[in-house]
């Protein structure tokens, strides 16, 4: 093949599906992969709206969450060969700092940026990628919801996991239940034997996250969501809040909190500035954790529990052809759970 189809950004919402160059054959340490299948995000929306403080290359190759099939393997890999199903870790990651041997990807001291947003990504029909920065694909997943592991399930891992460390039998708070993330953590708190409370902005994204498990649902447009939480919980409060919704819920999602709760957080879609009351958080010994990305562990975990029917749920599956119409639903929040783009 020596073009090939690849959605590339030219300017602020200036998308474009054109035919470019294939990539040369994977050089030493990498594998060609083909993609299947991409899965949007936030920062696909951010990307396409514009981003001030992005230094980006354009015009630039969108996608950042994707899953693809072993094609070609470069000199010097092992463990990997064609037909070999897998998913790209989208971080630049050094693989040489402290953080990256300790396998703390996400908090690699020298990464060159993320694919898809700061440089060419996967919405392409091949791209080379290093083979240290892949995580495997079990058998029996579709390419549909594999296209959901690498951002969507390891995100929700290391929220949950790493940083809250959510356990059997405690309460959880889940703000935008209706999301990727969202209808994932309802999902996996679920199976792990949480009460779960669940926030969305209308009362349809209500009655299906009720039907996605959630024992308590809090239209939030319309309910206080603090006294419906401090109400279920005997006025003692939850012990986990899953936040990135922002400023909105900011103050709320504090006082939902039991004394020594626990808030996680990895967006601010409502605003990236809330005032937050100082003397409750040590009055009360809140914990709040600041999330960012995943390691290769947490997309591996995430696949560990698709493979024993923890799924994601997809909202909608378009060809690429039609990746813009994904952007817009998901930019006007006409979604429940996952938008995934076929190639």
């Amino acid at each position: 093949m020596t073009t090939m189809r690849a959605l590339r950004l030219h300017g602020d919402r200036d998308l474009r599906l054109e035919d470019v160059p294939a990539p040369p054959p994977p050089g030493p340490g990498e594998v060609t992969l083909r993609i299947k299948a991409v899965a949007l995000n936030h920062i696909d929306v951010w990307g396409f709206r514009g981003m001030a403080f992005a230094k980006r290359e354009m015009p630039l190759i969108v996608g950042a969450e994707a899953v693809g099939e072993v094609v070609a393997v470069g000199e010097g890999v092992t463990g990997w060969k064609v037909g070999d199903r897998a998913a790209p870790y989208g971080a630049l990651t050094c693989g040489k700092c402290r953080r990256c041997l300790a396998g703390q990807d996400n908090l690699c001291e020298d990464v060159r940026g993320v694919k898809g947003f700061h440089v060419g990504g996967f919405a392409c029909e091949l791209v080379n990628q290093e083979a240290r920065l892949l995580v495997r694909v079990p058998a029996g997943i579709s390419w549909e919801d594999a296209a959901c592991g690498p951002i969507t399930f390891s995100t929700v891992e290391h929220m949950l996991f790493d940083n809250a460390k959510l356990e059997p039998g405690e309460t959880i708070l889940v703000h935008a239940a209706g999301s990727g993330i969202g209808t994932v953590a309802v999902r996996i708190a679920k199976d792990l034997g949480c009460t779960v409370i669940a926030t969305a902005g209308d009362d349809e994204k209500c009655a299906k996250a009720k039907a996605l498990g959630a024992d308590i649902v809090v239209n939030y447009a319309t309910q206080n969501f603090p006294t419906v939480a401090r109400r279920a919980t005997n006025k003692v409060g939850v012990d986990v809040v899953f936040e990135h919704v922002g400023a909105s819920t900011w103050a709320g999602s504090l006082l939902s909190l039991r004394m020594g709760g626990r808030l996680v957080t990895c967006g601010s879609t409502s605003g990236v500035s809330a005032e937050t009351n100082l003397m409750m958080i040590f009055q009360r010994q809140l914990r709040i954790f600041g999330s960012f990305g995943a390691s290769m562990r947490n997309i591996a975990d995430g696949y560990a529990k698709m493979a024993r029917g923890i799924l994601p749920v997809l909202d909608t599956v378009l060809p690429v052809e039609r990746f813009a119409e994904g952007l817009d639903r998901l930019e006007s929040r006409r979604v429940f759970g996952k938008i995934v783009v076929t190639l």
